[in-house]
């Protein structure tokens, strides 16, 4: 398993880190198989296998059920898992409650919270001994406010994003993670601060880049950002469940080469 000072020799040899965002056990087996440096339990699971219409949906039950899961499936990769909305920001005492849980039941390497406003959750959670990942620029759990969009876009918003990337890394940030955001200031701040950076939607000059296992293999998704570069395709499944329905119905399945030859039926009447 990599762990911190692995991931931060790789931004300093500036070998890219890989990042894959998964649900499960069998999506977490085959990233641990394919030699990705770090899973991401994120709560997109809330609307990719859950079907709920946003990230606020998800509940801290929801998190540590799949991470578990991934986990199983993942022993031996850094995984990040998110800490969903409601959960944090809440109080300094509930906030470190529901950060230990997460962290305790999950086996995690290091959670993930959104958002530059959470530099007192990082200091007081990374106080007791949990690793944050922060992150920055377009926020699902914030996309009621902000929207689905380019974000920083401007010289003010940008020198603000900047600015909110050094806050978090001085509050304990152990890593960042930049959605959608202009490539040309992600490099800068991949190159401003000395955590490793993980981009989405951020171009190719971060320390490293992330993708959801679904968007990858085109598993169920019906959009596909931008950002987002296919590598499979698993939209074979529909016709292949039809076939399946289609024999079932003719009764060419099962056959006799998925049926058990053993016949029983005689020496029951036999035995009779």
């Amino acid at each position: 398993m990599k762990r911190l000072k692995d991931l931060m020799t790789m931004k300093e040899e500036k070998e890219k880190i890989t990042m894959v965002t998964a649900y499960d056990y069998p999506s977490a087996k085959q990233a641990e198989e394919a030699g990705l440096d770090t899973i991401l339990v994120g709560d997109s699971l809330g609307m990719t296998v859950l079907g709920y219409e946003s990230t606020v949906q998800v509940t801290l039950a929801d998190m540590i059920h799949h991470a578990r899961a991934v986990r199983r499936g993942a022993p031996n990769t850094f995984m990040v898992v998110d800490i969903p909305f409601g959960e944090v920001g809440v109080s300094e005492s509930y906030d470190i409650k529901q950060a230990v849980k997460l962290y305790r039941e999950t086996d995690a390497n290091a959670i993930k919270a959104e958002g530059a406003h959470l530099t007192d959750f990082i200091k007081n959670v990374t106080r007791m001994g949990i690793p944050v990942v922060s992150h920055l620029g377009l926020t699902p759990q914030s996309v009621g406010v902000t929207g689905y969009k380019l974000q920083a876009g401007t010289k003010e918003a940008a020198q603000q994003l900047i600015k909110d990337a050094q806050v978090v890394e001085r509050a304990g940030a152990i890593m960042l993670v930049l959605e959608a955001i202009p490539s040309d200031l992600a490099k800068v701040i991949s190159e401003t601060v000395t955590i490793p950076v993980i981009g989405i939607g951020a171009g190719r000059h971060t320390d490293g880049q992330v993708l959801v296992y679904h968007d990858i293999l085109q598993y169920g998704t019906d959009h596909r950002p931008k950002f987002v570069k296919p590598y499979g395709d698993f939209s074979i499944g529909v016709p292949a469940l039809t076939q399946y329905r289609e024999e079932v119905k003719s009764q060419a399945f099962p056959s006799d080469d998925h049926t058990y030859k053993k016949q029983i039926m005689s020496e029951v009447e036999d035995h009779d």
